[in-house]
């Protein structure tokens, strides 16, 4: 199977994880198809996507050849990655995170075009409702519950002042910008934000806000996680807990508490979601994906980073972390 090395991508899928991880009969190898995969940054997360889609492919007897691309945080780069898709005719264009997946469904329309892990497909325009995909696109949403992430944040952490860093260029971000403020409002807590436009403006951004915050909370943002180690940085430096939607990017370490779904297991789910189509399904069929499921989700405490910030948490919270890090050294349960 020949790789070649691409840009960036996006998909969404309401669909248990756990019958994503079990294993499923062989397909018949069918005639080799060319499927294309871009995703709008590199990191851990859409990484773990790409991979996810690939290993399940394999796994369901799909014969492959993949272009992968990485529009690396550039949306003019995401629009010349479509171009390249349509003018090789893939037979499945996969866009890993919003700019990207809507800069091929913009561009490809006699092809399938797959999203994987955008948060609000309707607000992006690439679906017209969550319970059918449009024409040629469908895909998998990682919306996460934010709101019940900000109330849980103050609980246990005391905070009185919030900070928030999003990406005033991108939609999943104007979008959680809105239930920030809901969960802000239902938590008691102010708020102080700070938009940017690009990765390298993300330690500025941090520099900006801290002394003005008790802490930061962290959504599914690829342009902050694109350049997390910086905001990290700043806000281990004040003493300042971080809370992050984004299990993968806490794994090492200074991320006080992560809640998130497992993106690995979103690449499974999104390889599933390409199979039916190349079984034949219409796009526009197959209905949005959603992870709802509290086994479909991990929960990372960094124990170094809470005693750092003075923070004890209660124990019936920390009995269900299935991930710590400690001394500098994760460990998984």
């Amino acid at each position: 199977m020949k790789h070649t090395k691409l840009f960036g991508a996006v998909v969404a899928l309401s669909v248990s994880f756990s019958s994503v991880v079990s294993a499923a009969p062989k397909a018949k190898a069918a005639t080799s198809v060319k499927i294309g995969i871009a995703k709008i940054s590199q990191h851990a997360a859409l990484d773990a996507i790409e991979q996810g889609i690939q290993d399940r492919l394999k796994e369901l007897g799909v014969d492959a050849t993949y272009d992968l691309q990485n529009a690396n945080g550039d949306v003019g780069t995401a629009a010349q990655i479509a171009a390249i898709y349509k003018a090789e005719k893939v037979d499945v264009a996969v866009g890993i995170a919003t700019p990207v997946a809507v800069a091929l469904a913009n561009t490809i329309k006699d092809k399938p075009v797959i999203f994987s892990c955008v948060t609000d497909p309707v607000i992006a325009g690439l679906v017209r409702d969550v319970n059918h995909g449009y024409r040629n696109v469908t895909g998998l949403s990682d919306a996460v519950p934010t709101v019940e992430d900000i109330k849980t944040f103050a609980e246990l952490t005391g905070i009185k002042t919030l900070g928030y860093i999003y990406t005033s260029s991108e939609a999943n971000s104007i979008s959680s910008l809105e239930l920030v403020k809901e969960g802000c409002k239902q938590a008691g807590l102010a708020l102080v934000t700070q938009s940017i436009t690009q990765s390298s403006e993300v330690k500025q951004a941090a520099e900006a806000i801290v002394k003005d915050v008790d802490g930061i909370y962290l959504t599914t943002d690829n342009t902050i996680f694109s350049a997390l180690s910086a905001l990290i940085d700043v806000f281990n430096r004040a003493h300042k807990p971080i809370y992050s939607a984004d299990v993968t990017g806490a794994m090492n370490g200074g991320i006080a508490i992560a809640s998130g779904f497992n993106y690995y297991k979103a690449g499974l789910a999104t390889g599933d979601m390409i199979k039916e189509i190349l079984d034949g399904k219409k796009p526009a069929s197959i209905p949005v994906k959603f992870i709802t499921k509290p086994a479909d989700k991990d929960l990372l405490l960094d124990l170094d980073a809470l005693k750092d910030c003075g923070i004890t948490l209660p124990q019936s919270f920390a009995d269900d972390a299935n991930m710590i890090f400690q001394n500098g050294k994760l460990t998984q349960k």
